[in-house]
């Protein structure tokens, strides 16, 4: 007698997403506030690079 053999198929597992970073919520950028004068005052903010994840926008564990 023939022996029947059966083929499984493997499940598709999607890994995890990994957390994004609280600073920037993800983007990777944050606002960083230009200052001019001798008094440094501030006069607007500009796009700057998020330090915590440095652009990435995946949170350090």
């Amino acid at each position: 007698m023939a022996r029947k053999t059966t083929t499984r198929t493997a499940r598709k597992t999607t890994p995890p997403k990994p957390p994004s970073c609280t600073p920037c919520k993800g983007s990777g950028q944050v606002a960083v506030t230009v200052r001019v004068g001798r008094r440094r005052r501030p006069v607007g903010e500009q796009d700057g690079i998020c330090l915590t994840c440095f652009g990435t926008g995946i949170a350090d564990s």
